[in-house]
């Protein structure tokens, strides 16, 4: 495994991949590596020649008063997990070589860019997808994994991905949870002992929906997950909106394939979470 820490250096590296023949794939993340990032990695493993991780903390995509400055950061950790899991290169760029002083490009998804934490977060997406871009540019992958958590971070790369004709496929993984149901996080390291029993509620709320939305019409459903998030200690919802799967428009009775997702404060935490749901077609 090699660590590579230049732009140029890494993308010229890729380019020789290419020229042999070699696929490529990219494991794009922030660091602070979990068991989550690991299923991706292994994804890559099974399906590509060569393994990319990228290891950014993305300055861009966080507002004034989020947490770039104290994201978790465990490089030496991270690259002990790459290597445990037969990474190949570990592309680890500063903040320099990604977005210098002059940097004036950025790249935005209409529509899909502004709900849900769109809403909450103004140019978070836009600062996402610059990154991407990038990343796909320097990698030059042939694959690139998103674990499904962040729902509308993954439409809004797929969207992207078509639009500009990159011929990089964005392969969905499925979200990893701890044993209690809370999706595995790298935000979850700041939550107190008693603010992770209060986090495990949200799983199973949206656990509740899915079973609900077989019988129940989407309005009752809302209206009780409101509820019952409204009871969770020490909280705050953004938003818990039920989605079309396809582009992100709220749902009404006839969508049949639909995404409930949510962002949640518990205490100082943002945290998000999203269940697939799909309503059987009705026998005739």
């Amino acid at each position: 495994m090699r660590i590579i820490k230049n732009a140029l250096q890494m993308q010229k590296i890729a380019l020789g991949h290419v020229k042999n023949g070699d696929e490529i794939g990219l494991v794009p993340t922030m660091g602070a590596l979990h068991e989550g990032h690991i299923s991706l990695i292994a994804k890559s493993e099974r399906n590509d020649d060569i393994t990319i991780v990228s290891i950014f903390v993305n300055p861009t995509q966080f507002g004034s008063n989020e947490d770039y400055l104290k994201y978790p950061k465990t490089a030496k950790k991270d690259v002990e997990i790459c290597k445990r899991n037969h990474v190949d290169y570990v592309f680890m760029p500063t903040v320099n070589d990604m977005f210098p002083a002059d940097h004036k490009t950025f790249i935005e998804v209409e529509i899909l860019q502004d709900v849900l934490c769109g809403k909450f977060r103004p140019n978070h997406f836009r600062g996402v997808v610059t990154a991407v871009v990038k990343l796909f540019n320097i990698s030059c992958a042939d694959r690139s994994y998103f674990g499904m958590k962040d729902f509308q971070q993954f439409k809004i790369i797929e969207k992207m991905t078509k639009d500009l004709n990159f011929k990089t496929k964005i392969i969905p993984c499925p979200i990893v949870r701890e044993k209690s149901g809370l999706a595995i996080s790298s935000r979850n390291s700041y939550l107190s002992v008693e603010e992770r029993k209060a986090s495990e509620n949200i799983s199973k709320i949206l656990k509740e929906a899915s079973e609900d939305f077989k019988i129940k019409d989407l309005n009752f459903i809302k209206e009780s997950v409101l509820d019952k998030f409204k009871k969770i200690p020490e909280s705050k919802l953004d938003y818990a909106e039920i989605v079309d799967f396809n582009d992100l428009s709220l749902a009404d009775g006839n969508t049949r394939k639909v995404v409930f997702a949510v962002a949640i404060w518990i205490g100082r935490t943002r945290l998000i979470d999203n269940t697939v749901m799909i309503k059987q077609a009705k026998c005739r």
